[in-house]
């Protein structure tokens, strides 16, 4: 006889019927449950790590909304073929969504801290095809440019023309727009050959895209 399979988790099964109310694809929606939400936030937030919201992570960061994740992974239209940069590492949560949809992720993240324990989640759940930095996202990685997509993490002033240069052409990017955490906008670009294309996505709410590396 077969040994009985593992109850599901309630609070993942809410998350995961919140996101279907809200027109997450499926095979997004399928990844997010594989992924353990509660391995990329903080202890004092366990019993919170299913709720659809946004939580504190440490260094004035956060892990993102479930259904932010969702919505930007789902507009980078990503294939097993792409390769991604993603500017903003925070916990690792979004990376380790996207990783299983490209072929390589390149990850920046600020923070030391964050980095180093980003890596270890990676390293637990067996992820080999993230490399991380630590230092400027605002300047991209133009060592490993061009990208064919882009995700930027963090509210910026206006999209970063840095980083539209290393998209390559047909790329696209998500990117939070906006310096008021209460008037911010989800822009999907696409490089074209000649000019960009510039579609609004929403409302959002991210913390501030803040230049260069944090002081040890």
């Amino acid at each position: 006889m077969a040994a009985p399979s593992a109850p599901r988790n309630p609070g993942m099964m809410q998350l995961v019927l919140d996101l279907r109310k809200n027109g997450v694809a499926p095979a997004i929606i399928d990844i997010m449950e594989k992924t353990p939400r509660e391995m990329f936030v903080p202890q004092a937030f366990q019993d919170r790590a299913f709720e659809n919201a946004a939580l504190p992570i440490g260094h004035h960061q956060t892990i993102s909304q479930p259904l932010v994740v969702a919505q930007m992974t789902e507009a980078l239209e990503l294939s097993d073929r792409c390769k991604v940069l993603e500017i903003g590492t925070g916990s690792g949560y979004q990376a380790a969504v996207l990783a299983p949809l490209c072929r390589r992720l390149y990850t920046i993240e600020r923070h030391r801290n964050l980095q180093d324990e980003a890596i270890k989640r990676f390293e637990a759940l067996r992820i080999h095809n993230i490399t991380t930095r630590c230092g400027d996202g605002s300047k991209g990685w133009p060592e490993q440019a061009p990208f064919d997509r882009i995700i930027v993490t963090a509210a910026a002033i206006d999209i970063p023309p840095v980083l539209v240069d290393q998209l390559a052409v047909g790329g696209i990017m998500v990117v939070p727009i906006g310096d008021d955490q209460h008037d911010q906008r989800l822009v999907k670009v696409v490089r074209r050959e000649d000019d960009t294309k510039i579609t609004d996505l929403g409302w959002v709410r991210f913390v501030p895209f803040v230049e260069g590396e944090a002081p040890a």
